[in-house]
């Protein structure tokens, strides 16, 4: 099995878009999970045991690796935590609970918040220079967010409606921005050992969740469809996905990688409409032109820039 993950990560070591793509597909997917996941399986739940589902894969096959690198996290144990505490479990708390309140369609295509998120956090606290047509790029994509908050009426900028549900969303993106950013500073471990002490530090930071939904009698066990939501998000989104987006990191940047999450709403709003039957608007379909354009605009302004 570890020659498996070893022959993948050769293959697909230095092509950052295809490992962009392939974490847009799966991070569009889970974002159709949250919906799907109501009442099958509990939120806090569902965080907890994705992560106990990625500490199961991942231990056994680096408990050698994890050992010889045990003093280099135990180092850097507080930055872990605080990354996974952000990027994964305050993440994925906030995303699972805003699959009660709002659509799949809406949790997919508001992760288009995040590019414009982590371009404005790397300039402002990393000072990596923003190029005019990256901030073009930003400003497009704050506008197709504007959609969703307006239900498609740009006039009502000054009353957006954004449900619960999508306030959530927006607080999980600004935690994954941040992760994001940081990630670029990541200590000097290998991937998959750092990406296994995240994946217990996140594991461990769930359990006060899962411990305080059951004291409030709002936990109940997966039903057989849940589980095999729980396996899904476990080994997709949760594993291969994040080895994706950190090695895209270590290639071309935050910023640059930041940008391709607007690629989820693409594959979320195709998941929930041919999966689970969601109406799909003429305002979905303009905010998710607009994502897309912020792509283009921000890399050619990038491209010109190099």
């Amino acid at each position: 099995m570890t020659d498996f993950f070893r022959r993948i990560g050769r293959s697909l070591n230095d092509r950052a878009v295809i490992l962009l793509i392939l974490t847009a597909a799966l991070w569009g997917a889970n974002g159709v999970v949250s919906r799907a996941a109501v009442g099958e399986v509990s939120p806090m739940t569902m965080v907890t045991l994705r992560w106990l589902v990625v500490c199961a894969v991942l231990l056994p096959l680096l408990r050698s690796q994890i050992g010889h690198y045990a003093g280099d996290l135990r180092r850097h144990c507080r930055y872990i935590a605080l990354m996974a505490a952000c990027g994964y479990t305050g993440f994925n708390v906030l995303f699972y609970l805003a699959g009660y309140y709002t659509s799949a369609v809406n949790i997919t295509l508001l992760q288009g918040s995040i590019p414009p998120m982590v371009l404005a956090g790397a300039a402002l606290f990393k000072g990596i220079r923003v190029t005019p047509m990256q901030i073009v790029g930003m400003a497009v994509s704050f506008v197709g967010v504007g959609l969703i908050g307006t239900r498609g009426d740009l006039s009502h900028l000054g009353a957006l409606d954004f449900n619960i549900g999508d306030l959530m969303l927006l607080a999980a993106c600004a935690l994954y921005a941040g992760y994001t950013i940081a990630l670029r500073d990541r200590p000097h471990l290998p991937p998959m050992v750092f990406f296994a002490g995240m994946a217990i530090a996140a594991f461990a930071v769930s359990l006060p969740f899962f411990v305080g939904e059951i004291m409030m009698a709002r936990s109940y066990w997966p039903t057989p469809k849940g589980f095999a939501l729980v396996l899904f998000v476990g080994i997709g989104p949760s594993l291969i996905s994040q080895l994706f987006f950190m090695r895209a990191v270590e290639l071309i940047g935050p910023g640059r990688a930041g940008i391709f999450t607007n690629l989820t709403p693409l594959f979320g709003a195709f998941f929930a409409i041919t999966l689970l039957g969601e109406p799909f608007h003429l305002y979905h379909a303009a905010a998710m032109a607009l994502g897309l354009g912020g792509i283009g605009l921000a890399e050619t302004g990038k491209r010109k820039h190099s």
